[in-house]
């Protein structure tokens, strides 16, 4: 998953000596930082240049543009969420399991009262009608987040967790839009509250389709839950 990320963000590093690699990861981590908090749009490159601590022929022999920073700070910053992700959800196999996940991402918004949204979601945000290239990129990256959860709900399927007529892919999505849409609430109230409700909405409905616990395989992983 973050592997194409990364494949992506370090396609020309092959190319440059330690030194040069040590320089684009500086304008690169700055780039992701301001943009972060003060949005694509209001972060120029003379703010990364001055941020990164580079001079110009620097910042330009790496970034001859600002849609080719942009490009490299969404890989970057999806391959660092999904890494993360990924190691919440790999062994998701359980409804408590699901409520840890929330658990966790309710917890890291709330250092910062919900400030800034998914470090995704405020690119996609910003360049999805403005960058088709940045677009289809943001566009893979939420589908393979979307695909841990698919997978995660695949396994409770199996081990009888869930129904046999549950829809994995549709529950997934339902989870990632009341995800996403809990981030812009919770940004905009400053307050992690509507992402909590958001999430807990949308995995009632997953307990919606919860398997009696007497028909569930005996040994199963009913009363386990991982992340």
């Amino acid at each position: 998953m973050a592997d194409v990320a990364e494949q992506t963000r370090d396609r020309n590093d092959s190319r440059l000596t330690e030194r040069g690699r040590a320089t684009r990861e500086r304008i690169l981590r700055a780039a992701a930082d301001m943009m972060y908090v003060r949005g694509v749009s209001s972060t120029t490159l003379d703010d990364v240049r001055a941020a990164s601590g580079t001079s110009k022929s620097q910042l330009y022999r790496h970034y001859p543009d600002k849609d080719a920073l942009v490009r490299d700070v969404v890989a970057l910053q999806a391959a660092e969420l999904l890494k993360r992700q990924h190691q919440l959800l790999q062994r998701l196999n359980s409804l408590r399991g699901l409520e840890r996940w929330r658990d966790v991402l309710i917890e890291h918004n709330a250092l910062r009262n919900g400030a800034y949204g998914c470090p995704l979601g405020s690119l996609a945000g910003e360049l999805a009608d403005q960058d088709e290239e940045a677009r289809q990129a943001l566009a893979r990256h939420f589908d393979s987040w979307e695909g841990l959860l698919e997978e995660g709900l695949e396994r409770m399927k199996d081990s009888g967790v869930l129904r046999a007529d549950a829809d994995a892919e549709e529950l997934a999505t339902g989870l990632m839009a009341a995800l996403q849409g809990g981030y812009l609430l919770a940004q905009t109230a400053q307050d992690v509250k509507p992402m909590r409700i958001a999430l807990d909405m949308a995995i009632g409905h997953v307990k919606v389709y919860a398997a009696p616990a007497g028909d569930r395989p005996a040994g199963g992983p009913a009363g386990h839950s991982a992340v």
